[in-house]
């Protein structure tokens, strides 16, 4: 009973520091002071590949570095830099069994300026039949893995050219996929001529973390985009033409922040804390997809995605919704860890919305990882959703203090190593 009992004390001390720690650390004014600041006029709306998006950067490294977190394993700083090419078309020609192709036959997904090829290449061949998701099949081919060619049915003529899509935005790649309008089903013979002027736009997320002191090789993430929509002169709101994204997601920007700097601070951590802000997530989730392809998705054992938590849930204060709740046990876990606060996860009311699928925490999703979002926001009325008016003077600050402290109490026996969440089962999704 007496080891009981001062077993009983020392969790009760423990439990009481780390209240302490958190109205310490994570506090009205803090959240107010990072979020104003993203949000701020200064950072022009951080559009991707903006000056404004780069102060952003810029901030959240320099509030990384006062906290004392480390850049990511074999880096020296705490901008992951990369790049996403953009092929501008010039020309395409060819022959495709000893009859010439037309250039609207052709679609070279490619990041070569100039790309010949023949039967001789090496290219793997595929086909999309009629009847196919002309789209859908076209995707499986988009992230250029391997060399193909595909010939698509002449059915599809009129939506053909809709595939120079695919070559908008993406991942620099030694592999290029081409797509030929064709009656054809096989290949005697073939050569093809693409010229494209290519363009590298470049980009960066800010990722830093916290080594594990008994777990390093197991990894929680904790993450918010922090890029939003920029300027736009032809829907202002009152004369104001800059997007500043308060709520999107300059809050799960600040909440990411704040959980870095809170467990920085208390250094309980066994598993590896990541913390990642992601850019990109406007114009297609790139920078999650980038961050996401250094990790292995078995040694990630769970991701908080932060997302719009600037204002009141439809339960009201002291709530948030879980996307994909009913995947792992997650949501659970995380509740487990609030009992005897006031605090309550819900699972998310919006499954309409798709919206487990459509943020940042999609991609590990997808590999099974529990990779989950938290958000407040009413997404089917928010009336500040994508508009001029999402400013700092629309956060409910004590709200989003509240829920930033759940967040790391939720979150205890994760990043003790004590509980792992279930996978997401991703066999519906082959």
């Amino acid at each position: 009973m007496k080891k009981f009992f001062v077993s009983f004390c020392l969790l009760g001390l423990i439990v009481t520091a780390e209240a302490q720690d958190l109205q310490t650390i994570i506090t009205d004014a803090e959240v107010q002071r990072v979020v104003g600041t993203l949000a701020s006029d200064e950072m022009e709306g951080r559009r991707t590949f903006t000056k404004g998006i780069d102060k952003a950067a810029a901030f959240i490294a320099a509030e990384f570095k006062s906290y004392g977190i480390q850049p990511l394993k074999g880096s020296n700083q705490y901008l992951q830099t990369f790049a996403m090419i953009r092929p501008k078309f010039i020309s395409a020609s060819g022959m495709l069994n000893e009859s010439a192709l037309d250039t609207k036959q052709i679609i070279a997904v490619t990041c070569s300026k100039a790309l010949q090829l023949s039967e001789k290449s090496g290219y793997e061949v595929a086909t999309i039949a009629k009847g196919a998701n002309l789209f859908g099949e076209a995707r499986k081919y988009s992230g250029l893995t391997k060399n193909t060619i595909v010939l698509v049915d002449t059915s599809f003529t009129s939506s053909f050219g809709r595939l120079a899509q695919l070559k908008g935005n993406m991942f620099y790649s030694d592999k290029s996929v081409v797509f030929i309008l064709t009656t054809e089903t096989a290949i005697k013979s073939i050569t093809i001529d693409a010229k494209h002027d290519i363009q590298e736009m470049p980009l960066a997320n800010v990722a830093g973390m916290i080594p594990g002191k008994t777990l390093p090789n197991e990894y929680i993430i904790f993450s918010g985009h922090y890029d939003h929509l920029g300027i736009n002169s032809r829907n202002m709101v009152n004369n104001d033409s800059i997007y500043n994204g308060a709520n999107d997601d300059a809050a799960g920007t600040t909440a990411m922040m704040l959980l870095a700097k809170y467990y920085a601070a208390t250094k309980n951590n066994d598993r590896t804390l990541i913390f990642a802000a992601f850019t990109a997530e406007e114009v297609g989730g790139f920078g999650a997809q980038y961050f996401s392809k250094q990790f292995n998705p078995l040694d990630v054992k769970a991701m908080f995605n932060i997302e719009m938590i600037g204002s009141e849930s439809k339960w009201g204060k002291n709530s948030a919704f879980i996307t994909g709740y009913e995947k792992t046990d997650m949501g659970k876990l995380l509740q487990g860890n609030l009992t005897g606060t006031n605090f309550t996860f819900y699972p998310d009311p919006y499954t309409s919305q798709n919206l487990f699928y459509r943020s940042d925490n999609a991609t590990l999703a997808r590999l099974g990882v529990p990779a989950h979002t938290i958000s407040t926001t009413k997404i089917d009325v928010d009336p500040y959703y994508h508009k001029a008016s999402d400013e700092l003077s629309t956060i409910d600050i004590p709200n989003m203090t509240q829920i930033i402290r759940s967040i790391a109490l939720s979150a205890r026996g994760i990043i003790s190593g004590k509980e792992t969440p279930t996978r997401v089962d991703t066999s519906s999704l082959r």
